[in-house]
């Protein structure tokens, strides 16, 4: 009889594109477990089954408990986790994707460490959500300011739009219930957006934390990804939303826009974005195995999976026998 832990974990190859799968899936007061590939949701309603390679966040809100069994699968079809609070508006945790390639974390690395390389990425960001402008030669300062003047102008915009009577952004943190509906439904679009930036974000293998706008955070890059589709996407649909009226304005929010974001292709959107703002030359992501060197000297990299000892081959070998990086790693426990 097998057993889960002897299952051996999916190739990349295997897994579903970040770009078919849901963008999120928002379970609370319920059990969570495992049945196969697919995870299990019950409560006194009955069990629901939702295949775990075609979920991009789940959210875990009040009252649900969930197995090891079920993080198991969910860690091994690259979903990522997040602990949210009532309605999905409050980030508590998140259990972070698995990931194979360090290309595109490299990349941003390297764009994050320079300050000149990290102002060109903010303004590229700009550039993205605001294509009529250039910023190009503006300071930190200057795109703060255009940036809070666009939004500005898109809440006015869409409150006319809808007719929704707009008296400004106002929000307690840690109390959804204080603010009116059109500000609920903005802070559960925007919940909705960080985690499904930081699906994306987790899926390429890139820093949560590194970011080129937000800073000082363990989400900054998060915050900047989702950002990114504020005033095009959350904005609108929150108003939306908020239009036809205020009952249950949590969850509303949480279905207008994942249908959204799905009809829009977010996801592939997101991944092109991201790619384009930390590498815009290109970066190889290798997706047929894992791929693991060795730095040397002057940047030059050798094999892993081999022994770089004294007592070595001239060819930088053991001297028992060569095996594949694949297994020996595998064999050392350090993929599994």
């Amino acid at each position: 009889m097998t057993t889960i832990s002897r299952r051996p974990a999916s190739s990349p190859r295997q897994l579903t594109r970040v770009g078919d799968r849901l963008s999120f899936v928002y379970l609370e007061r319920c059990v969570v477990h495992r049945d196969a590939n697919a995870i299990t949701a019950e409560d006194a309603e009955g069990v629901r089954h939702i295949p775990s390679a075609t979920i991009g966040t789940l959210l875990l809100g009040p009252g649900t408990r969930i197995t090891h069994q079920a993080m198991a699968v969910l860690g091994e079809s690259g979903a990522v986790v997040v602990w949210v609070g009532e309605n999905g508006v409050r980030f508590y945790a998140g259990g972070r994707a698995l990931s194979r390639s360090s290309a595109l974390v490299e990349a941003q690395a390297v764009a994050w460490a320079n300050q000149r390389a990290r102002l060109e990425v903010a303004r590229a960001m700009y550039r993205l959500r605001f294509p009529d402008e250039d910023p190009a030669g503006c300071t930190r300062r200057q795109l703060l300011g255009r940036e809070g003047d666009r939004v500005k102008r898109c809440y006015a915009e869409q409150a006319a739009r809808t007719g929704v009577t707009w008296r400004g952004r106002r929000f307690t943190p840690g109390d959804f219930n204080s603010a009116d509906a059109p500000n609920q439904a903005i802070t559960a679009a925007a919940q909705c957006m960080y985690g499904i930036a930081q699906t994306v974000i987790a899926a390429l293998g890139c820093s949560p934390g590194l970011g080129f706008v937000h800073s000082g955070h363990e989400l900054s890059f998060v915050l900047d990804v989702a950002d990114l589709y504020k005033t095009d996407i959350g904005i609108p649909v929150a108003f939306e939303v908020a239009a036809e009226g205020p009952e249950d304005i949590g969850s509303r929010t949480r279905r207008a826009l994942r249908d959204r974001i799905n009809s829009a292709g977010l996801l592939d959107r997101c991944v092109r974005d991201i790619q384009a703002l930390l590498a815009p030359a290109g970066v190889d992501l290798p997706d047929d195995g894992d791929k693991v060197i060795l730095l040397s000297d002057r940047g030059s990299e050798v094999a892993a999976g081999r022994n770089y000892g004294d007592h070595a081959d001239s060819q930088g070998g053991t001297l028992a026998q060569e095996i594949s990086t694949q297994d020996a790693l595998t064999q050392a426990g350090v993929i599994w």
